[in-house]
């Protein structure tokens, strides 16, 4: 049995698998809802990625961490929908950032429209996510704020670059972990909070949402380099050729600043991704080098020890179809980056 999540993550408890889907379905609702406007123009903008599809995976992991509560509470569907709202309305914001042209095989906000309107519809979803939230209680409400605060710091961070000293790898963990992390962690922990799970359940599933957040994210940055294409859904070397810093490109400039032996291959390799990857000779030689780098294996090393630490944080809630359900995400890691 399986249920919409990223991997298809497989639910082997009938019931379950019935109660996820029912409660993903009033997600896509509320959704829906969320975005109408009576101004037609603003629904059209607000609902063109919703519309777009997606993977769910925040609004799947908040219901999943209901079922260590009341998985019928009244406030578990509001907080998934208000959680993928945010996300949703990150994507608008990071498609300007980013000059992006498509998103979810569509044309981005900023393409079909306009940097202007992409950036208000974006605010425009925020706007929404914080009215829902507000119906959820104050605690909700301040567990939405500082995640909104983290997103926004781990996108300064990123724009601005590491300070002078310091470790870039470091540096780019910080950053995935409030700009992906973050609200992975929301997911989890709304869930739990709005079923009526005990406390140290709700910091259990939230610590596991950020790792398996940082763990998903360390995941796309291997694809990137490692992928045919057929599992990440991208060609494969677009972040390499935009010049995106991913980690297995951290880890070889890691490398070839160490020194040792091996350091000149290094530095020639770093020089190499350092230049103009737009033709396609010199990213294709890129991509095939860094394929080949002992950089890659630490960059799935990496992946794998945040996948690992995620199933572990798990290790003290009962062993439920729920549990099983999350800690198989966790593996789903490890699989794809094998």
């Amino acid at each position: 049995m399986t249920v919409v999540g990223p991997f298809g993550v497989s639910v082997r408890d009938g019931a379950l698998e019935a109660d996820i889907r029912a409660g993903l379905a009033a997600v896509e609702e509320g959704l829906v809802e969320a975005t109408k406007s009576e101004v037609p123009f603003i629904t059209e903008a607000a609902q063109h990625l919703v519309r777009a599809g997606g993977k769910r995976f925040r609004p799947l992991l908040t219901l999943l961490a209901a079922r260590f509560g009341d998985p019928y509470a009244p406030g578990v569907v509001p907080a998934a929908v208000t959680v993928e709202l945010t996300h949703l309305a990150t994507l608008y914001h990071d498609d300007i950032m980013d000059a992006a042209e498509m998103r979810r095989g569509v044309p981005s906000a900023n393409a079909r429209w306009d940097n202007s309107v992409a950036v208000l519809t974006g605010d425009f979803l925020f706007a929404r996510a914080s009215s829902i939230v507000s119906e959820l209680g104050t605690e909700a409400v301040r567990i939405q704020a500082e995640a909104f605060e983290r997103l926004v710091t781990g996108q300064i961070q990123e724009t601005a670059g590491p300070r002078e000293g310091q470790d870039p790898v470091a540096h780019y963990l910080d950053v995935v972990a409030g700009k992906t992390g973050s609200l992975i962690a929301v997911a989890g922990r709304l869930g739990a909070l709005m079923s009526g799970a005990d406390e140290s359940v709700v910091n259990v599933l939230s610590q596991y949402g950020e790792r398996i957040g940082v763990a998903f994210q360390l995941a796309d940055d291997v694809l990137d380099i490692a992928s045919d294409g057929s599992e990440s859904g991208k060609t494969p070397g677009t972040d390499l050729r935009e010049g995106v810093p991913t980690l297995p490109v951290l880890r070889l400039r890691e490398m070839a600043a160490r020194g040792g032996p091996g350091a000149a291959a290094d530095r020639e390799l770093a020089e190499l991704l350092d230049g103009d990857l737009s033709d396609d000779a010199r990213h294709a030689e890129a991509l095939a080098r860094l394929r080949e780098h002992p950089a890659l294996r630490q960059a799935r090393s990496d992946a794998l020890s945040y996948a690992y630490a995620a199933r572990e944080t798990l290790s003290p809630l009962p062993d439920t179809p729920a549990r099983q359900a999350l800690a198989e995400l966790c593996d789903a890691v490890a699989d794809r980056t094998a």
